[in-house]
């Protein structure tokens, strides 16, 4: 007899809907001055194939121009030990827009954000994802 599933015990926040509207628009006011960026999230895709890099990435729009966000895949394999369960693709759009906004808050505005294992595990606990 095969053997119940066993359900996870968190709740997760599944990926329901196109992945584009996993995160609605955002606005980030800057802390250095009175400029405002415009947000919007893309898409999530496996940084190992298309940039040879150990990342999960995360595209948006910044004021119409495109932002990558390279979340470390250490910090992913260190949610899973710890939670016992993946983080979803929507969790890590939520992990990038909260790395982006703290960014554009300080005015540092790249192309290609590389967000370390701690980051990626810092901004979990931060957002209480379990």
């Amino acid at each position: 007899m095969a053997e119940a599933t066993k359900s996870v015990p968190y709740p997760t926040l599944p990926n329901a809907g196109a992945m584009s509207e996993f995160i609605g628009a955002f606005d980030v006011p800057s802390k250095v001055t009175d400029f405002v960026y415009h947000c919007r999230f893309s898409h999530c895709w496996n940084g190992i194939a298309t940039r040879h890099s150990d990342t999960i990435d995360c595209k948006f729009f910044v004021d119409g121009k495109g932002v990558i966000l390279g979340l470390a895949h250490p910090g992913f394999v260190e949610f899973r030990d710890r939670s016992g369960r993946n983080l979803s693709d929507r969790e890590a759009s939520y992990v990038a827009a909260q790395y982006l906004r703290e960014r554009l808050e300080q005015e540092d505005e790249h192309s290609l954000y590389d967000v370390s294992a701690a980051d990626v595990v810092r901004i979990i606990d931060q957002l209480r994802i379990h």
